[in-house]
């Protein structure tokens, strides 16, 4: 009888012990709760992609604009986001890739400087449902970016650079009173350039003007795109924010100003640093900037499939006095308070 009671004293001693082992584990688990809560914190800060189809300056103000607009609603790259940036160079591969190493890599909004960077970002995009927000596109339907201006209803959205087709035209005709053919070479591909070669051409008429165009496939056939329309006749050269034809802007130049053929730009940094003379130029900085804040709202739970594109056209004159010299040209009186740049 002894016996047996110890033997039952034994077992229950042995179940007492391994409760109490039980027992003490638990809270042996609760460290780990920290380290659980920083994993959550570290994958909670946004991941942006910011993706520019070229080295240009238009394009450059854009990014920085961008950047400035996504700091000042709260998303500063290091601190309170990652932002990923990649210049495409120009190069449809390239551009494609990194958008989708964004998607691979998991951002959380693409931005996408420039109509090629954007169909490239939406392509890679819109199966991940990664929200994308481009800048500096000019048609964004005709790209198929987006189904309505006010509607966009395909995850993308964001800024038109939509160029102030009247200013331009009645620029022109202010600085060469005689000319009869506007010269526009544009990159058949670009999208952005067939729509506002379009725009031109429905008003150029009012203002005393004909349109001549020369398309071209890529950067090799931009000398001889811009030969041809030289040996067509034309008396002006009236560029877009076609980006390959600004990529390579120096070939033009290096044709029309031994021709004495002035070209005007379509923004600021063609008129500072490419050899144009005039402009009735947009703000891309400012373009930028909207994107930027954009993005940040879609980051803050802002609905990308019903958020409308932003329409940027506000512009202002400029003009170079050392571009117009090379031409023998002035300025014109009503342009004369217009905003020199370059020098």
């Amino acid at each position: 009888m002894t016996k047996k009671i110890l033997a039952i004293v034994l077992v229950l001693a042995m179940v007492f012990a391994l409760a109490a082992c039980s027992s003490s584990s638990e809270p042996a688990a609760e460290p780990e709760g920290p380290a659980e809560s920083s994993e959550t914190e570290t994958k909670a800060m946004p991941r942006i992609g910011i993706l520019q189809f070229a080295p240009h300056a238009s394009l450059d103000n854009c990014y920085n604009g961008i950047v400035e607009g996504l700091a000042a609603a709260g998303y500063v790259d290091g601190d309170t986001c990652t932002i990923d940036f990649v210049n495409g160079m120009g190069e449809g591969e390239t551009n494609s890739m990194a958008a989708q190493k964004f998607v691979t890599d998991g951002c959380d909004v693409i931005v996408a400087i420039a109509t090629p960077a954007a169909t490239a970002a939406y392509a890679a995009a819109k199966d991940a449902g990664i929200p994308v927000v481009f800048s500096a596109v000019s048609s964004p339907t005709g790209a198929g970016l987006v189904q309505d201006l006010n509607n966009p209803q395909t995850g993308c959205t964001g800024t038109s650079d939509n160029l102030n087709y009247p200013a331009q035209l009645a620029m022109i005709r202010a600085f060469q009173p005689d000319a009869k053919t506007i010269g526009i070479l544009y990159t058949t591909s670009e999208a952005n350039s067939s729509a506002q070669i379009a725009e031109y051409e429905k008003i150029a008429g009012g203002y005393g003007f004909t349109i001549k165009t020369q398309g071209v496939t890529d950067a090799s056939e931009i000398a001889s795109g811009i030969a041809s329309l030289i040996s067509s006749g034309i008396d002006c050269l009236c560029n877009l924010t076609d980006n390959n034809v600004v990529n390579n802007f120096s070939v033009v130049t290096a044709a029309t100003d031994p021709a004495g053929i002035p070209c005007y730009g379509s923004e600021e940094e063609q008129v500072a640093q490419y050899g144009c003379i005039a402009s009735e130029t947009l703000d891309y900085v400012a373009l930028g900037n909207t994107t930027g804040q954009m993005a940040a709202d879609i980051l803050d739970g802002a609905d990308v499939m019903t958020m409308p594109v932003s329409i940027v056209s506000d512009s202002e004159p400029v003009y170079s006095s050392a571009n117009l010299a090379k031409f023998n040209m002035e300025v014109p009186a009503d342009y004369a308070n217009a905003r020199v740049v370059g020098e």
